[in-house]
């Protein structure tokens, strides 16, 4: 009976040190996109400057596995902050209702541009459309011209899509399946470009589903190879390897202009102006996604989120735009801003 006692009671002494321990976080913590990262660690290091609070701890996950991460529960063993380069899934939604993540603010905080970029080697630009992007890097390519079958990508050479194009191996570095930038290459490049071919689309009319199946296969021969959440690690390998061209945010190609160079899409040139604009066709929103129910759990939370949003930070001359970041215009940003700092939590799933 001694021996039951003393054993329980070490189990709850146990537990008691853990739950202490969880409850002493006095950092934010914030998981997710690596196109988002630079970013929010830009304003972690402003508000850790700025305030009495510990400057938050900020970590590139990706998007899928942040918002993963984000949705795995309330408590301080569980992020406070996940950042996004693609809108949260209905199916993200859901998992974090079922796991206790009921209150969620959603703010949008700019626009990013996708790049397809080369080392800077004094060559000339390369002009792609989204078509010849998706015939490059698909998977499987229609066999005819009523797309009745298809085939595995026989493309090994840009000049085998087209004889303007370079005579040299596709080769193009990107990000993983987890990554938000991957999803929205996938929707705005590799879906839209597939339509531009006739029978592509007239699939897409009458079956949207093997449309989407065959139009978002990446190819897996060597050609696309997965680089990892980590874009600067895209950048030194193509500093390294002069013919190969990698997929990342606008903000990369911004801070690296010294080094690498944007294919023109569609006959657009990846630039500030064009992405504010909506003119450069393969550009996104980014976001981050706030735990309301940890906001009087975690010191500073809301100051967080008040440094992020003043104009100093995501205004039009403010530092994040020096980073990179294309602003959101002044009414909505006045309004995502009001909306943020309120904590206003997401009603229902995203569509």
């Amino acid at each position: 009976m001694k021996t039951s006692t003393l054993i329980l009671s070490t189990v709850a002494a146990v537990a008691l040190t853990a739950g202490a321990q969880a409850q002493e976080r006095d950092q934010i913590r914030i998981v997710g996109s690596s196109t988002v990262f630079p970013f929010s660690t830009a304003v972690a290091e402003s508000f850790g400057a700025k305030t009495e609070f510990s400057t938050p701890v900020v970590e590139s996950t990706g998007s899928g596995g942040g918002i993963r991460l984000f949705c795995s529960g309330v408590g301080t063993e569980h992020p406070d902050i996940a950042n996004a380069s693609r809108r949260m899934k209905a199916s993200e939604y859901e998992r974090c209702q079922e796991n206790g993540v009921r209150e969620i603010t959603e703010v949008r905080i700019g626009f990013d541009g996708i790049v397809l970029g080369a080392a800077d080697h004094g060559q000339d630009v390369l002009e792609l459309t989204r078509e010849q992007l998706w015939l490059a890097l698909a998977a499987e390519v229609p066999a005819d011209d009523a797309c009745s079958s298809f085939t595995a990508n026989p493309n090994v050479r840009w000049s085998d899509i087209s004889p303007s194009l370079p005579n040299q191996r596709i080769e193009v570095f990107g990000p993983p399946p987890t990554s938000g930038t991957r999803d929205a290459f996938v929707e705005l490049a590799m879906q839209e470009g597939a339509r531009e071919i006739g029978c592509m689309e007239a699939l897409r009319d009458s079956d949207k589903d093997q449309f989407e199946g065959i139009a978002s296969r990446i190819r897996e021969d060597g050609m696309w190879i997965d680089a990892g959440e980590n874009d600067n690690a895209i950048v030194q390998t193509l500093v390294n390897t002069p013919t190969a061209f990698g997929v990342f945010g606008f903000s990369f190609l911004d801070q690296n202009s010294d080094r690498l160079m944007g294919a023109m899409i569609d006959g657009v040139e990846p630039e500030f102006d064009a992405i504010a604009d909506g003119d450069y066709p393969v550009s996104r929103s980014l976001f981050f996604y706030v735990k309301n129910q940890h906001a009087d759990l975690v010191p500073g939370l809301v100051g967080y989120i008040t440094e992020f949003s003043s104009d100093d930070a995501w205004g039009d001359f403010g530092y994040l735009s020096d980073r990179g970041l294309i602003p959101l215009g002044d009414e909505e940003r006045d309004a995502m801003g009001e909306h943020a700092r309120s904590l206003t939590a997401m009603t229902e799933a995203p569509e």
